[in-house]
């Protein structure tokens, strides 16, 4: 019987490494890497600090959804509650929670793991942790929404219609695409077998 498919950490040797750009969030970095033919091959991609989403599931089993303008593809998104790591090595968990005070006011005392992906492997070393966040409550902070996310609007969707916005096409955010779809994964399991919230990852 063959193992179970995997993705593997794999690393090949760099041979060089140059900083092309750096902003604020993100940078641009260039590597010569040998794949072991012989030849040296250049690849060029974003260096970004990974992110986490949230599918905020009432008893009801509807979600917390956003809606929020994304400049780079010019359109306003429904999108579930995500953020980025604010520091190097910050705990996935702790941002998500933060994440969920800050963008829906909300809590959670049971979290688990949804998916964890990387958003553009071919082109970024974004990290994913997409959560399962149930036993909500409100929550008071002192966080500001500004720009982008001082209009954002929330509205709570049952799961069975968020599936339908996917797989009609009227979703395209991919955490939330990722998350629903889990989700619904997940609740025709009975929410059996899901990862504790701090389980290992390839980040």
């Amino acid at each position: 019987m063959s193992e179970p498919i995997a993705d593997r950490r794999e690393t090949r040797e760099v041979l060089d490494h140059t900083d092309i750009w750096r902003g604020r969030i993100v940078g641009i970095v260039a590597e010569h890497i040998d794949l072991g033919g012989g030849t040296p091959i250049l690849r060029e991609w974003v260096d970004h600090p990974g992110a986490v989403a949230i599918v905020a599931m009432d008893p009801d089993e509807r979600i917390a959804l956003l809606n929020q303008y994304r400049h780079p593809v010019n359109a306003s998104l429904w999108e579930i509650p995500a953020g980025l790591l604010d520091h190097d090595g910050e705990d996935y968990l702790a941002a998500a929670a933060r994440e969920l005070a800050e963008e829906a006011d909300l809590g959670a005392r049971d979290w688990h793991v949804l998916a964890d992906i990387f958003c553009t492997p071919g082109g970024s070393n974004e990290s994913l942790r997409v959560y399962l966040a149930r036993d909500l409550e409100v929550v008071e902070h002192d966080f500001e929404r500004v720009e982008e996310e001082a209009e954002m609007e929330l509205r709570w969707v049952s799961l069975d219609d968020a599936i339908a916005a996917v797989m009609e096409g009227r979703i395209h955010s991919p955490s939330a695409t990722v998350g629903i779809l889990a989700a619904a994964q997940a609740r025709a399991a009975g929410y059996q077998g899901l990862r504790a919230a701090d389980s290992p990852w390839m980040r």
